[in-house]
């Protein structure tokens, strides 16, 4: 792959910090729709709010988990890397 294509970790880890802020926003918000007043500790434990079983609200804090798990994926990718002496 030529270098100008080529993501480095930390531009990668950056652009999903962003999505992971903006989804973490729009499924707070719309828990909050489906039940004022909710805060996002809250949604620890969506089981405890029956306002939240909503298949819009459920979808959106799918691609949430989706993204947490790229997060870690790459995360774990760049140790792996690291740890075997490569530059990330």
């Amino acid at each position: 792959m030529p270098p100008s294509l080529t993501l480095h970790f930390d531009e990668l880890e950056l652009l999903l910090s962003e999505m992971e802020n903006l989804q973490r926003k729009k499924v707070l918000d719309l828990a909050r729709r489906l039940k004022p007043g909710i805060v996002l500790e809250d949604l620890q434990n969506p089981h405890d709010f029956p306002e939240l079983q909503d298949t819009d609200w459920h979808y959106e804090d799918g691609v949430l988990t989706g993204i947490k798990s790229v997060q870690t994926a790459i995360s774990r990718l760049r140790k792996e890397r690291s740890d075997d002496g490569e530059k990330a």
